[in-house]
């Protein structure tokens, strides 16, 4: 210890009077012995580490940049004000201007050095501290006929404004990119402020009065490629057109399109483009930088129309050297659209075709084609489409309801609803039964299926596990009403479960015991001879009325009159009620005597498209003709012997109306054999009678469906039930609503 101690003294005394013998020996190797403060103290002086020296991000920033050009004869000058700070120590390299011819260089009132590396000029800083630069600067103007410019490399600052000093007053000058503040004139000057986009290259130009000596231009030779979306609406025809242009040769001012007749321009837009209109039909675009090689348009034109075809303009720059395109056909809403392409048009996939034409389509397209126009080949695309109307998807619809109730005479009630139905997604079939009542048994296309209960009714599978129907498949379910026993006589009622299902129309047989007299019915349903055969047709049994062909002779009525499948009281009411379905157009042909007209003749045209469908009149005068889209309807009926007729009609294909003619005696000459006066009303009256005899048995007989539900619910059900073998049929039919249920009451007396 005593040795270090006395090397170190003999140390610091030699520095402190300035003399350093390099000539004194080392110490010898060995060892040292040290407290364990000191020990500690060194290790944490050699294992601090050092002071972390803060380094700014970048190491300049140039702030704003002030402008001031001022135009005199055929050049621009002016100063380039530019304010910054250099935040690291020692020298920086900042860039200044690019692209811009730099005069001369200050900074505090002394000239500064610049440094030129391609088009960009920098200076050398110092720093950390503030600079202001001052650049004098020269640009030179391209001079047209009654038009001047030069373009403006704006600095790259935080803040760019300019100030332009042009002769003459108010001259109008425009700087594009960029935002003119403010505009004043003295002394035949005009002075214009703008904010300019920093880092980018501006074109400043104005309108001059100058006289120059007119440069003959070169010849304009450009190639174009037109991508058209054509779009089908209702009661327009829409194109849309991407226009790219690319330039060869010469500087063209504007570019020329022949407008098609009878479109109206909807806009033109484009990155180039000055302006758009329409001038003596001929779409002018100008644009604003003639001296581009490259424009790019966006141009959309429309056209009102209410037919259903068009042929399909094609817009075409005049004076292109060469041109291609592409078409896109898409139609709004449901449509059928047909597209013929003729001429150099090549029909391609839709996959093929731009995507930025395909972005434009707000529907599905349809079609697409391309083409090379060559002058000796012109194009042709022809349109043709049927629009329909918009409906809701139903998941599930009854094509066809029969319903057989069985009364007892304890009250009790079975009934057998049976459907035919097409199901798209539909699971379940919600049936809300009258209080008292229950399901006995449920089958979907023939297999039984076990009913639900929920807690808003029961639900009845319309779908069974692996069973996925594509077309039309049976439904159907018995259930048992408890009602009321039957007195000698008195009222009762029958009640309809409400279903979630729509049903068009609702066939009810109600058989009841044969010693009840029944009569006064009453509710929501209707006599099933109150409407025509057709309609009660499902559930009423084939019973012919067989009437000689002599005794038809005799009593002076035609065979299509009289031999028919229902009874007369029906046919006589045919005209009173015809339901048709959604998209049916149908009716009933009378005389003037109302009775009416069998195999007459009619034409259904559609007036917007000139579509017709034909139709014959059955025996009783009916006839159904479609499908047909909403619209303007013609109909024309003709029969042999009567004057034929026609008429107009606005027809809704949601809600159709039936739509009964009647037709005159024609003045063709008839062949009629006459009989006696009292022959022919006694076998009149012979005929009727007969006829009110079958109709009356028709009416009241069973049919089949009351003998298949006495075989279904044979042995299935749980409590005894006296079911009757004898009795009488009351058929009532109904166009059912969704969720509403169907009442019927009626008066009895025991016979």
């Amino acid at each position: 210890m005593r040795s270090v101690a006395l090397l170190l003294a003999l140390i610091l005394a030699g520095a402190a009077q300035g003399q350093v013998r390099p000539t004194l020996p080392p110490p010898s190797a060995g060892n040292v012995t040290l407290t364990l403060d000191e020990y500690n103290r060194l290790l944490e002086l050699a294992n601090k580490p050092g002071k972390k020296v803060d380094v700014p991000p970048q190491p300049y920033s140039l702030q704003s940049a002030d402008l001031r050009i001022e135009v005199t004869g055929e050049k621009a000058a002016g100063k380039v004000q530019l304010e910054g700070q250099v935040f690291t120590k020692g020298s920086a390299t900042v860039p200044l201007v690019s692209g811009m011819t730099v005069l001369e260089a200050q900074q505090k009132g002394k000239e500064l050095a610049l440094v030129q590396s391609g088009r960009t000029h920098s200076a050398v800083l110092t720093g950390p501290a503030e600079f202001s630069i001052s650049l004098e600067t020269g640009f030179p103007l391209v001079i047209e006929p009654g038009r001047a410019s030069f373009q403006l490399p704006a600095p790259a600052a935080g803040a760019v404004r300019l100030t332009l000093v042009l002769p003459g007053d108010h001259t109008n000058a425009h700087v594009s990119p960029g935002l003119v503040t403010a505009r004043s004139s003295s002394n035949g000057q005009t002075t214009i402020q703008a904010t300019l986009a920093p880092g980018q290259n501006t074109s400043v130009w104005w309108a001059s009065r100058e006289n120059v000596a007119p440069v003959a231009p070169k010849a304009v030779r450009f190639l174009s490629d037109v991508k058209t979306l054509v779009s089908v609406g209702e009661g327009q025809l829409g194109l849309a057109a991407l226009i790219d242009i690319n330039v060869i040769q010469g500087d063209p001012a504007q570019f020329e399109i022949e407008m098609p007749a009878g479109y109206e321009l909807a806009g033109a837009s484009g990155s180039t483009l000055e302006s758009g209109a329409v001038e003596g039909g001929v779409l002018v675009l100008k644009v604003s930088n003639p001296s581009a090689r490259s424009h790019q348009f966006l141009v959309t034109l429309e056209k009102s129309t209410t037919d259903t075809k068009a042929e399909v303009p094609f817009l075409a720059l005049k004076g292109s050297q060469r041109e291609t395109g592409e078409i896109v056909v898409e139609g709004e809403g449901t449509i059928e659209l047909t597209a013929r392409e003729s001429g150099g048009l090549k029909r391609m996939d839709l996959k093929e075709a731009s995507p930025y034409l395909r972005a434009l389509a707000h529907s599905s397209p349809h079609a697409a084609f391309r083409h090379h126009r060559q002058p000796s080949e012109p194009l042709g695309l022809a349109l043709e489409w049927v629009r329909f109307p918009d409906k809701a998807v139903i998941p599930a619809v009854v094509q066809d309801a029969v319903v057989t109730s069985m009364v007892t005479s304890e009250g009790r009630s079975l009934t057998e609803v049976r459907l035919t139905l097409r199901n798209q997604a539909q699971p379940f079939l919600r049936v809300s039964l009258p209080a008292g009542a229950s399901i006995v048994s449920a089958d979907v296309a023939g297999q039984n299926v076990k009913p639900v209960q929920g807690s808003d009714g029961n639900r009845v599978p319309l779908l069974r596990p692996g069973f996925r129907p594509t077309g039309s498949y049976p439904v159907s379910f018995v259930y048992m009403d408890s009602g009321a026993p039957f007195a000698k006589k008195g009222g009762a009622e029958l009640l309809l479960p409400k279903m979630d299902v729509p049903i068009a129309l609702l066939h009810w047989e109600v058989f009841l015991p044969e010693r009840y007299k029944v009569a006064n019915f009453a509710g929501d349903a209707l006599r099933a001879e109150l409407l025509p055969e057709a309609e009660v047709s499902p559930m009423m049994p084939k019973r012919v009325a067989m009437i000689k062909e002599e005794e038809l002779v005799g009593a002076g009525r035609t065979q299509a009159t009289l031999s028919m499948d229902i009874p007369p009281g029906i046919v006589n009411s045919v005209h009173r009620a015809l339901n048709l379905a959604p998209g049916l157009v149908g009716g009933v042909v009378l005389d003037s005597t109302t009775a009416v007209i069998p195999n007459a003749q009619v034409v259904v045209t559609e007036v917007a498209t000139g579509q017709s469908r034909q139709a014959s009149a059955n025996s009783s005068g009916q006839w159904r003709a479609g499908p047909f889209a909403s619209g303007r309807l013609k109909i024309t009926v003709s029969a042999q012997g009567f004057q034929p007729q026609v008429r107009q009609i606005n027809y809704d294909a949601e809600r159709p109306q039936p739509v009964n003619v009647t037709l005159n005696v024609g003045s063709v000459a008839e062949t009629v054999e006459v009989t006696s006066q009292a022959e022919v009303v006694r076998d009149s009256k012979r005929i009727d009678n007969e006829l009110k005899k079958k109709s009356a048995e028709v009416l009241n007989s069973a049919s089949g469906n009351v003998v298949n539900l006495q075989r279904r619910v044979a042995g299935v059900l749980t409590i005894p039930v006296e079911v009757p073998r004898a009795g009488t049929s009351f058929r009532f039919v109904r166009p059912l609503v969704v969720d509403e249920p169907t009442k019927l009451s009626f008066t009895y007396k025991t016979k």
